[in-house]
C-alpha cells in the first residue's frame, strides 16, 4: 500500500471519528487513600477490592461512566483505581463504595454483608476528599 497524503488522511479521519486510545467523554481524578471500619481499627483481611460506583456523572454522548476498581493492600491501603485504563482514577465527583472480599473469615464476619452489594451499600466517597478515606462499618 502506498502513503499518500490521502491515506494519512483517511487514518486521521477514522481514529478521529471513532477513538483511537484511551480517551474517553470523562475527566478522571487519580486517588489513593485507605480502608479502615468505622472506628478507625484495622481490617483483619487481605486482598479486598473496592468497586466504585458513580453517583453524578451523566451519561454523555450515549455513554455511562465506568464502574471503577482498586485491589486493597494487607495493610488497608490502595494508591490507584482503574476506570478506563490501567490506574486512571474516578470520574470525578460522589461514587457508592462496594468492597468485594470474603463477609466471614474462620466462621466470623468481617465486612457487613450490606457492604458487599451495590443495591445496599452506605459508603459513599468524594473525589474532592483526597486522600480516600473509606469508613466500613463494624458488622
Amino acid at each position: 500500500m502506498r502513503h499518500t497524503p490521502g491515506n494519512l488522511l483517511l487514518v486521521v479521519t477514522i481514529c478521529g471519528s471513532v477513538g483511537c486510545g484511551s480517551a474517553g467523554p470523562y475527566d478522571y481524578v487519580t486517588v489513593s487513600g485507605s480502608v479502615t471500619y468505622d472506628d478507625g481499627g484495622k481490617i483483619p483481611l487481605s486482598g479486598m477490592r473496592l468497586m466504585f460506583v458513580p453517583l453524578d456523572a451523566p451519561e454523555v454522548a450515549g455513554a455511562h461512566p465506568r464502574r471503577a476498581m482498586a485491589n486493597v493492600d494487607a495493610e488497608g491501603g490502595f494508591d490507584c483505581a482503574t476506570s478506563y485504563k490501567y490506574g486512571d482514577g474516578l470520574i470525578p465527583g460522589r461514587h457508592k463504595v462496594v468492597i468485594e472480599a470474603p463477609a466471614a473469615v474462620n466462621g466470623k464476619p468481617v465486612i457487613p454483608a450490606s457492604s458487599q452489594s451495590e443495591a445496599t451499600t452506605t459508603i459513599e466517597i468524594d473525589t474532592a476528599d483526597l486522600p480516600l478515606s473509606i469508613k466500613v462499618p463494624k458488622p
